[in-house]
């Protein structure tokens, strides 16, 4: 009698535990809202992924994640670093963005002098954006979630406004200076407000292999590669932020530097290249650090990233987050074309041209056209392909969609969340604008097929061309004369949506004299 009372208050007991247990996890009526993670990568072409065509570098875990859900083919982010990364922040056209370009902030001092910036933080980091700014962290963070940038900021400088815990960030780790990650053996990286120092020798990498060492000699390459390499600490804190906020929702953003050069990867995954591509001439330097192997270099840090991609998933499915969790994946810009880059070897803008100037730094398809995906297990139908014309100023608004949020105002992106879930009215963009004052200067606007594009306006260009982007990828065949109408279409929109810099640096003079 006395045994089967004490197994029966031990089956209570477990019962009441157990039930306990299940109430502190869910809350009955009360729908748990997902993490969100969103990866980007420095520089990676539309054509750099297996998903996307690419057929001499390996990417895995990538394309199981396109396996498992959504892969875009028509998106757009924009041809350089520090506004892509301002216009998928805020939502805002470049047309009325803060920044347009990168902003070095060099009336500071040296700011290009590696040895001075590691002496020094006030020389380090880009013109900050203003505190009012609205980024996805700060909405993000205001709904609930626990917010963590790890990798690339570029938007602000140290002691400023424009530090990620500032703009809506509860932690940050890495770069906050776009410059600094031109090696990725780095003197520091941050956290949060304070720099975490690497034991690594200060380098700048604007040198050139001396002309007495034997080019082929890779010996003679092995002071470029020194002992603390920044993406393995850089993952190390990505896997830790999603331990420490996996009782409640985060959103994760993982700007990677990879694969930006300088051209530096692990010595196993630049081997395992070397003797897939064979033997292959060298980069000898300049503005960049010399490197024995570019292509295989390049593939591997490709190939790094894509580990460290596959990484994050297995720590949300070994912790129970990886059903509730939408992961996105995309570029900041086209690839590169210098320091050993090599975008007609790899076709790394896929069906785009991307040599220069048609790859980064322009707004031709192959410098802005990149790989989207969508990821979320049971929400997301595995296998599919949207031709959407959609950009990374969607992104803020298709998050408050999610979180039934109201968007800010004077954010230009519409939710693509009806496309993503297969489920709703999807809403499309009229039309797409792009300015930009660098290399040159140019504007771009796209209107269903048809892509209006303007170069050299610095000087004084203000003739537009017009392809018909359905049989003209590659914007060989200018039909402008033939389309005097589109034209004028295009020059409306961009009285409308063209705004006077706040930065007299992002002036472009024709666009002023147009709105006059």
């Amino acid at each position: 009698m006395k045994k089967t009372i004490l197994v029966l208050a031990s089956l209570i007991c477990l019962f009441s535990i157990n039930t306990f247990s299940q109430a502190k996890r869910a809350k009955p009526g009360k729908k748990k809202v997902p993490n969100i993670i969103y990866i980007l990568a420095d520089d990676m072409g539309y054509g750099e992924l297996g998903c996307y065509g690419q057929e001499k570098i390996e990417t895995p875990n990538i394309d199981a994640l396109a396996k498992n859900g959504m892969r875009f083919t028509q998106h757009y982010a924009y041809p350089v670093c520090a506004p892509s990364r301002y216009l998928l922040m805020t939502g805002k056209n470049s047309g009325k963005a803060f920044i347009r370009g990168n902003h070095e902030w060099a009336d500071r001092g040296d700011v290009w002098n590696f040895k001075a910036m590691e002496a020094n933080p006030y020389l380090e980091g880009q013109y900050p954006v203003p505190d009012s700014t609205i980024t996805i962290a700060k909405v993000l963070k205001k709904a609930g979630y626990t917010t963590g940038l790890v990798g690339k900021w570029g938007l602000g400088a140290p002691m400023t406004a424009g530090t990620p815990t500032n703009q809506g960030f509860d932690y940050f780790y890495g770069f906050i200076c776009q410059r600094q990650d031109h090696t990725y053996y780095s003197g520091h990286l941050w956290e949060n407000e304070n720099r975490i120092p690497l034991d690594n020798r200060i380098i700048d990498p604007d040198v050139k292999l001396a002309k007495d060492l034997d080019p082929l000699d890779e010996k003679n390459y092995e002071k470029y590669q020194q002992k603390d390499y920044a993406p393995d600490f850089l993952i190390k804190a990505a896997l830790k932020f999603i331990d420490k906020n996996q009782g409640k929702p985060f959103f994760l953003y993982y700007p990677s530097p990879l694969p930006h050069v300088s051209l530096q990867a692990p010595k196993n995954l630049v081997a395992y290249y070397h003797k897939k591509f064979g033997d292959e001439k060298p980069f000898l330097g300049g503005s960049y650090f010399p490197c024995r192997y570019p292509h295989a270099t390049y593939a591997a840090m490709i190939t790094l990233l894509d580990r460290q991609v596959g990484q994050i998933i297995k720590k949300l499915k070994d912790e129970g987050l990886y059903d509730n969790t939408i992961i996105m994946f995309c570029s900041d810009n086209g690839p590169a074309y210098n320091a050993g880059a090599d975008p007609t070897f790899f076709k790394s803008a896929g069906p785009f041209n991307g040599e220069y100037g048609w790859g980064k730094g322009f707004l031709h398809e192959g410098g802005m056209s990149e790989p989207f995906i969508v990821s979320w297990p049971g929400r997301v139908k595995a296998g599919t392909t949207s031709d959407l014309i959609s950009a990374t100023i969607d992104i803020m608004p298709t998050f408050c969609d999610l979180l039934k949020l109201n968007v800010p105002k004077d954010v230009d992106g519409l939710s693509i969340l009806p496309t993503i879930l297969g489920k709703g009215k999807q809403v499309q963009h009229d039309y797409l604008y792009f300015e930009y004052p660098e290399y040159g200067g140019q504007q771009s606007i796209r209107i269903g097929n048809w892509k209006g594009l303007r170069l050299d306006m610095m000087k004084g260009n203000a003739k537009w061309s017009l392809y018909d982007l359905a049989t003209d990828k590659t914007e060989q065949n200018d039909v402008a004369d033939k389309h005097p109408e589109i034209i004028e279409k295009m020059k409306n929109i961009s009285k409308k949506e063209h705004h006077t810099p706040e930065l007299s640096k992002f002036i472009i003079p024709v666009l002023e004299n147009e709105e006059k």
